[in-house]
C-alpha cells in the first residue's frame, strides 16, 4: 500500500497525464462536495475512484472532464485538453439507430467522413465482439451488448483519456466481470488513460493499476492503494489471496473514515 498522491514512474506514456491540485467544488446551494482534492494519474494508467455514496466522485469525474469547473484548484493536462471519452452508467443509445450507427454518432458530430466513420465503427465493433451485430437495435440487444456498443462508440474517437462513471454498475455479475476483461483489454492495448468511478472494491482492484478512496462528503482522497498485479488480470485472480489483501487494505481505509464520519456525527448532536 502507498500513501503517495503521484503517479508511479513506469507507467506507459501513451495516454496523457492528468493532474489535479486542491481542486474543490460549492455548489450555489452551499454544498461543498469535494475540498482540496489532490491526484496525478500517470499517462496510460487507469486509476480506480472508490468512495461511500454523495462522496463527489461524480463531480470529480465532471471536473476533469470540463463539464464543471472547479470553485478552487486545478486540473493540468500539460498543454492542450485531450479528446476525450465519457461512459456513463446508461449506455445512452438513439433507439432509431442500429449498432453500427450509434458507434458513428460522435464521429458525425465531429464531421468525420461518411466512409472513414463507418470504417471506424466497423473497427470498434469487431474490438468489443459484436461485429456480427452491427446492423441490430437497441431494442434486439441485451445490456451487455448495449454497453459494448456504448464503449465501442467512445473507442472509436481515439480518446486520449476516458472517464467511466459507473458504467456496469446496473449489470449482473457475469456480464459485468465480462466487460471488466473487455474494458481493462481495450485500455492497455490503446494505451489510454482512465478514471473509473465504482462502488465496488472487487471491480476496483481487478481493473486498476491503483485505487484511490475517497472520504464521505466533502470529499478528498484519504488513500492510495497500489495494485501491483500488472497485466495479470485472469479470472483465476479475483479468487487470489494477493487480491483479496488488496481488496481488504481499500476496504480498511474506507472503513475508517466513515467510522470517524459517524462519530463526528454523534458528537454534533450530543
Amino acid at each position: 500500500m502507498a500513501d503517495e498522491h503521484a503517479a508511479p514512474a513506469d507507467t506507459p506514456q501513451a495516454g496523457v497525464t492528468v493532474a489535479i491540485g486542491g481542486v474543490s467544488r460549492r455548489f450555489r446551494t452551499g454544498f461543498l462536495a469535494l475540498t482540496e482534492v489532490d491526484l496525478t494519474i500517470g499517462a496510460g494508467e487507469l486509476v480506480a475512484v472508490v468512495g461511500p455514496s454523495g462522496c463527489g466522485k461524480s463531480t470529480l469525474l465532471k471536473i476533469i472532464a470540463g463539464l464543471l469547473t472547479p470553485t478552487g484548484g486545478v486540473v493540468d493536462f500539460g498543454g492542450d485538453r485531450p479528446e476525450t471519452g465519457y461512459v456513463f452508467q446508461d449506455a445512452h443509445l438513439l433507439p432509431w439507430r442500429n449498432a453500427i450507427r450509434n458507434v458513428e454518432l460522435f464521429l458525425e458530430v465531429d464531421g468525420v467522413r461518411k466512409q472513414e466513420r463507418r470504417d471506424r465503427a466497423r473497427q470498434a465493433l469487431q474490438l468489443v465482439g459484436l461485429a456480427d451485430f452491427e446492423g441490430s437495435y437497441p431494442a434486439e440487444l441485451s445490456g451487455g451488448m448495449k454497453m459494448r456498443v456504448s464503449l465501442a462508440r467512445t473507442f472509436a474517437t481515439d480518446p486520449q483519456l476516458m472517464l467511466f462513471d459507473e458504467p456496469f454498475a446496473a449489470l449482473d455479475e457475469i456480464t459485468r466481470n465480462r466487460l471488466n476483461n473487455d474494458l481493462i483489454r481495450l485500455q492497455r492495448d490503446r494505451g489510454v488513460t482512465g478514471v473509473f468511478v465504482t462502488h465496488s472494491i472487487g471491480e476496483a482492484v481487478f481493473l486498476a493499476d491503483r485505487v484511490a478512496v475517497m472520504s464521505p462528503a466533502p470529499g478528498r482522497i484519504v488513500g492510495i492503494v497500489d495494485v501491483p498485479f500488472g497485466d495479470d488480470r485472469s479470472a483465476a485472480l479475483r479468487t487470489s489471496a494477493e487480491f483479496a489483501a488488496v481488496a481488504r487494505d481499500v476496504g480498511e481505509i474506507m472503513a475508517v473514515h466513515e467510522v470517524a464520519e459517524g462519530q463526528e456525527i454523534m458528537a454534533a448532536q450530543e
